[in-house]
């Protein structure tokens, strides 16, 4: 007898690229029946007029600090109630704790509401050796922290990940040296750009280049934030032309206006607003005593001296844009998606769905198939999980979103990020129901997924 059957929906079939309406049956986590016929089954998920979706992959945001704010799931909540079931953290170079930290606490816990691979993060522990964000590191300090990165290499890291624009003394040979950490060439390496709006080509370019001395996969973070401020064009076309060239170059996106970080970041050093054309009033605060309140020049500088971990919110991109970056043939969706105390941005809860809703069904930017590629089977293929995740077929594992495509939305807003997602009606993480329409029934069927399980 199956665990699951989920009846009467349609699922993406790559190979044929179209949806095929079929029965799919979950035994013991992984997939073993797709078919016309109905097999007996302990549960049965009336799927029809739905998609039964493998589970999203976020193969970018950013993972709990449980570190900083104690043993608890909060945005792999939000990613479980947007149909994620797949998440990458460590990237931009931030890590809030050692893999081997993030790990036990995992295992305390007795699993999380999604499945976690992790990259480790360079600027960690080149902060941890008490350098500042302008500072040149010497040949011995490279060599600590590679050190560093290949612990958590050892314990199932993905790969390395790089902050580029928050530590502008990053040079390009000390990232070329970081990647060296292993001479592994399956491994992953992600970079948040050097430089956005008027520096944005040289950051585009510095990345080509990063993928050109490198034996690895390279991944460009967050394209959204780097290059919808007037250049999404002569980015894409760019890294087109050189995804042409080299398949192992890549790059995410995600599907808002606004990008969101900390305070104290590098991003917000002055003349930034200046270089953006925009005001302190583009600028909105995440946390008290400033929650959703639109800066004064006066309430900026008090929040950066007094609260400089506090998210802002700042809307500086153009829509168009951010549709040519989603849209585009190549590319992966994915939220960038970051948490303090709760508090953030709309797309840690909202980016899967807003996709589906906005850009497939009311915009008809891209098909509904070419969507679901880019958050399923194209991530999984990036990080080698395709043979298990990302994918509908027998033998993969049973990581699976129903979602009605006539109503999927996005719930979340930048005045409350709290709000889920409307129209997905189940979640399921390793064969277990982990959500049903937007509630949480389950938040320990996820657990840490090892590069060496690849």
């Amino acid at each position: 007898m199956l665990d699951i059957l989920i009846s009467g929906g349609k699922y993406p079939d790559y190979e044929k690229n179209q949806m095929i309406e079929s029965n799919i049956g979950i035994k013991d986590g992984i997939i073993t029946f797709i078919g016309i016929e109905c097999p007996e089954a302990e549960k049965v998920i009336n799927a029809r007029g739905r998609v039964v979706s493998p589970g999203f992959i976020d193969i970018h945001m950013h993972e709990e600090n449980f570190a900083g704010e104690g043993k608890k799931y909060v945005i792999s909540k939000m990613m479980l109630r947007q149909g994620v079931t797949t998440c990458v953290g460590g990237n931009c170079g931030v890590q809030y704790q050692t893999l081997k930290e993030f790990k036990k606490t995992i295992d305390e816990l007795g699993g999380s509401p999604v499945n976690y691979a992790m990259l480790t993060g360079y600027n960690r522990y080149r902060t941890s050796l008490g350098l500042g964000h302008y500072d040149a590191a010497t040949r011995e300090q490279w060599d600590l922290i590679r050190g560093k990165l290949k612990e958590d290499l050892k314990e199932g890291a993905m790969g390395i990940s790089f902050g580029i624009e928050y530590d502008p003394g990053i040079t390009f040979d000390e990232i070329i040296y970081g990647t060296e950490a292993s001479d592994d060439p399956d491994l992953l390496i992600a970079a948040h750009y050097r430089s956005d709006c008027i520096g944005n080509i040289d950051s585009i370019r510095e990345m080509v280049e990063i993928q050109k001395h490198i034996n690895k996969r390279f991944q460009i973070s967050h394209l959204s934030s780097c290059s919808a401020l007037g250049q999404m064009k002569e980015s894409l076309e760019l890294i087109n032309r050189s995804m042409d060239e080299d398949s192992r170059l890549n790059y995410d996106t995600y599907p808002y206006n606004a990008f969101s970080t900390e305070i104290n970041s590098t991003v917000f050093d002055d003349g930034c607003l200046e270089a953006w054309g925009k005001d302190y009033k583009d600028l909105m605060l995440t946390d008290d005593p400033y929650k959703n309140v639109y800066c004064t020049e006066e309430i900026f500088r008090n929040a950066r001296k007094n609260y400089p971990k506090m998210l802002v919110v700042a809307f500086v991109m153009n829509e168009e844009e951010i549709s040519l970056a989603v849209a585009n043939p190549k590319g992966m969706i994915a939220s960038d998606g970051i948490i303090n105390h709760g508090n953030g941005h709309p797309r840690a809860a909202g980016t899967f769905p807003r996709v589906l809703g906005k850009y497939v069904r009311e915009e008809k930017k891209l098909s509904l198939i070419e969507a679901l590629k880019k958050m399923t089977v194209v991530p999984a293929e990036r990080l080698d999980l395709e043979h298990r995740k990302g994918i509908i077929r027998i033998g993969a594992d049973a990581d699976i979103t129903v979602f009605d495509p006539e109503t999927i939305i996005d719930g979340a807003t930048f005045g409350d990020i709290s709000k889920p997602p409307k129209g997905i009606d189940w979640v399921i993480v390793a064969g277990k129901l982990a959500a049903r329409e937007g509630e949480i029934i389950n938040e320990k069927a996820g657990r840490f997924i090892s590069y060496f399980e690849k």
